[in-house]
């Protein structure tokens, strides 16, 4: 499917919008703000990105359903923090 479609080609089946939003956090503060989007409920994926743009991390939304399934993604978040200065999230939500 293209980024623009409104249907799915295949089955017809609506398509959700999906927005996209970035922060530029410190280090410090890497594990709280993901944290926070998480528990907004509607994202769907988080990005995280060094300073050149490259991803670091990639955390589906389903994965923090599932509480036990989080901590390691928290812990690959600390290393991150240990070694970046500044990194990037990029947010998916659905509309």
């Amino acid at each position: 499917m293209d980024e623009g479609d409104k249907f799915c080609y295949a089955c017809g089946a609506p398509v959700a919008k999906v927005v996209k939003e970035e922060f530029i956090v410190s280090a410090n503060n890497l594990i709280e703000k993901v944290k926070e989007l998480l528990h907004e409920g509607n994202v769907t994926r988080i990005i995280v990105k060094d300073e050149q743009g490259k991803n670091l991390l990639e955390i589906p939304a389903t994965i923090a359903v599932v509480g036990v399934a989080l901590a390691p993604w928290l812990a690959a978040l600390g290393v991150i923090a240990a070694l970046a200065t500044n990194c990037k999230i990029v947010v998916e939500r659905r509309e």
